[in-house]
């Protein structure tokens, strides 16, 4: 008896294993073969890139050979992560003041994250090891860090005193980062505009000094003769470079896409991309709307990295 118990578990044990094990592959042959044929297009008018390019030629140049671009993508990441970690643990609420060496170190984390994701293409060229498996990881790190950064330069401005404000440019810049790949998807090339990434970045770091120099009130502060708020001034001039590159994005269905009767390099739908983005922002909207508990108002920092 004890080993018909014995021989049951064994056999248990082969159908849960056959049961986890797949039995097709993940990818087609076909699908495989597209993949090997892919090659990266981009192209890029920004107007930071080409006087920052001999600065991230030389910190290349600096860099070992034997260090890996996926390391120096993940080592950037790790910086910004937790340079942004240490501001929102101040600042959970998104209300909060948090100290300015913690909006300067942002900053500094934000440069280096900034610094090692321009190099880590370059390292790939260099060593001759890129690959669309390293693509997929470079941008795959860059869709996590724009929630990190779009989060921590709404703390720096506290602008949960605005959760409504604060929903839409955390939502915004995540949506605008989605829109940039959606725009590859269909057209086989990711664009970048005069006012784009680099800038943004920036943009950000800026507002991070000014925070750690001046506090984070300055920008609770009112204008001189205009009599609106500072953190209005940044509010508007973010949207109005949301609209801009949104408008940039909706040419791209006017235009088409690059597969077969105007579908995306996958010979799918343009509108195809739409759908897993409007299962992120549309839970994250209603529960922030709805919430009996106010989870949103309440814990706006910790709220905003759930669903980013």
């Amino acid at each position: 008896q004890a080993g018909l118990i014995i021989k049951q578990r064994e056999n248990f044990g082969r159908i849960n294993m056959s049961s986890i094990t797949y039995k097709e592959r993940v990818l087609s042959s076909q699908q495989l073969k597209k993949l090997s044929e892919h090659k990266y297009s981009c192209t890029s008018s920004s107007l930071l890139d080409p006087w920052l390019q001999p600065w991230w030629n030389w910190l290349v140049s600096m860099t070992p050979l034997w260090l890996a671009p996926n390391l120096i993508t993940i080592i950037g990441l790790v910086v910004n992560i937790v340079t942004t970690l240490i501001l929102v643990s101040y600042s959970p609420d998104g209300k909060s003041a948090p100290p300015g060496w913690a909006s300067l170190l942002c900053a500094f984390g934000l440069f280096v994250y900034q610094s090692l994701d321009s190099i880590d293409g370059k390292q790939a060229r260099r060593t001759n090891t890129q690959s669309p498996l390293g693509e997929l990881f470079d941008h795959g790190c860059d869709s996590i860090s724009t929630v990190f950064v779009a989060l921590s330069a709404c703390i720096s401005c506290q602008l949960g005193q605005y959760p409504n404000w604060l929903f839409f440019q955390c939502f915004c810049a995540i949506g605008l980062f989605y829109c940039a790949h959606w725009q590859t998807y269909v057209s086989g090339t990711l664009r970048f505009g005069k006012i784009d990434v680099t800038e943004a970045q920036f943009t950000i770091m800026a507002i991070h000094i000014i925070s750690a120099v001046f506090g984070s009130d300055v920008w609770q502060a009112r204008i001189p003769l205009i009599g609106g708020r500072w953190n209005y001034v940044i509010l508007i001039g973010i949207t109005l470079g949301y609209l801009a590159n949104m408008i940039n994005f909706s040419k791209m269905f006017v235009e088409g896409g690059s597969g077969k009767n105007g579908s995306s390099v996958a010979g799918t739908s343009v509108l195809s991309p739409s759908i897993p983005l409007t299962m992120v922002i549309l839970p994250a909207l209603i529960i922030a709307q709805k919430s009996p508990q106010n989870i949103f108002t309440e814990h706006a920092s910790l709220y905003i990295l759930a669903f980013g």
